[in-house]
């Protein structure tokens, strides 16, 4: 529930990416569009009875809006969007509240088949790669299974592919190629038209980055609070995303300072250090979990002297929110990778790893924070 000192705050900081101001005026289906791209983006608050200028005009006597509003989710929102209604005086006028939480059953259209976003203050189309994020965040879709247009398998390690199979007594190497093309079409590392899965690619593939340019993983280490401070060292770390994973927690340990001291015959640290364990977990589900179909941005871990970020491209998928993911209940946006990197013993699919995560800092005083930015995932745990 709201206050009315909360109200009045919303209203004089005027419309913005999560608040929008409606006439009681409104039409149903104008209502729609605005119950739309909220539930398709972050979420929202929309004010009915206030205009577009943050004036007090109230709900007129005699109408039941809540039924009205109800009746508007339910036959101008496809899927039926999930809200919350409510009311309160403001400067003795009624006006309504639709709390509208970012939306569980993406993507949401209108019943004019307008699939619609909140830009600002504004709602736009979607457009098609946004569209395709919303539904490989519903589960429909999965980016990681589509074949990589050019590749084939002469882009994949086929002594990795070979080792891999081995772990099911399957000699891969003794098989005819058309066996060969089956046995790779069927666990998925070769989609049906025989290019390599985004999956394949990434976890099997000679030159991963060759096709997928930016599925890497980014370091850089400062010596100070923020990324102004000086810079202590930068890496670029690409190859498979087993090679990833270790590779950067290597670099993680090289830059993380150890002070120790001599006590009797032995060295122990003056400052407390996380077991490797805490930071392979956090790189694995930023490499697993991260949203391939956001081309142009790079998995970043940052080093600062009292904290490390691991900033991962995309969204919490539609049921997962982070209190959910404290809890240890996980989704899996890209499945193909999932259970190539489970049966390579990189996670266990129990989803142990985070609240472990959130154990080892609390037992030691520290914190971890999880937040969502926009299209990407932040992970800032203190050091």
């Amino acid at each position: 529930m709201y206050t009315e000192e909360e109200i009045l705050q919303l209203i004089s900081g005027g419309e913005n990416s999560s608040v929008e101001f409606k006439s009681s005026s409104v039409k149903p289906d104008a209502l729609a569009r605005e119950i739309v791209a909220f539930s398709n983006s972050g979420g929202g608050v929309i004010l009915l009875g206030v205009e577009d200028d943050g004036q007090v005009t109230g709900l007129p006597a005699g109408k039941n809006f809540e039924e009205w509003v109800a009746n508007i989710v339910r036959n101008n929102v496809i899927p039926a969007a999930q809200i919350e209604y409510s009311h309160i005086e403001i400067k003795n006028k009624k006006i309504a509240i639709i709390d509208v939480p970012k939306g569980r059953d993406k993507p949401y259209q209108t019943a004019g088949h307008q699939f619609l976003v909140r830009v600002g203050s504004t709602n736009r189309t979607a457009t098609q790669a946004e569209l395709m994020r919303l539904f490989q965040q519903s589960g429909v879709f999965h980016y990681d299974a589509v074949g990589v247009p050019g590749s084939g398998i002469k882009d994949l390690n086929l002594t990795k592919i070979d080792s891999y199979f081995d772990r099911y007594e399957l000699d891969f190497t003794q098989e005819s190629e058309q066996e060969k093309a089956a046995l790779l079409k069927n666990t998925d590392i070769l989609s049906d038209k025989g290019e390599v899965t985004t999956g394949g690619l990434l976890v099997f593939g000679i030159r991963p980055q060759r096709y997928l340019r930016c599925a890497g993983i980014s370091f850089a280490h400062f010596s100070g609070g923020d990324i102004g401070a000086e810079l202590i060292d930068k890496q670029n770390i690409d190859g498979t995303l087993d090679y990833q994973v270790d590779t950067a927690l290597a670099v993680i340990k090289n830059n993380i300072r150890r002070p120790s001291t001599i006590v009797g015959a032995k060295r122990v640290d003056t400052r407390f250090i996380y077991e490797d364990k805490v930071f392979r977990e956090l790189l694995v589900n930023a490499c697993v979990h991260r949203n391939y179909a956001i081309s142009g941005s790079r998995i970043r871990v940052f080093l600062f002297s009292e904290r490390i970020e691991f900033i991962s491209p995309g969204k919490l998928p539609n049921t997962v929110t982070i209190e959910k993911l404290r809890a240890g209940v996980s989704y899996a946006l890209n499945p193909v990778i999932v259970k190539f990197m489970e049966n390579l013993r990189y996670i266990d699919k129990l989803g142990r790893g985070i609240p472990m995560v959130c154990r080892e800092a609390e037992k030691n005083n520290k914190q971890v924070f999880f937040k969502e930015l926009g299209e990407e995932f932040k992970v800032t745990l203190c050091l």
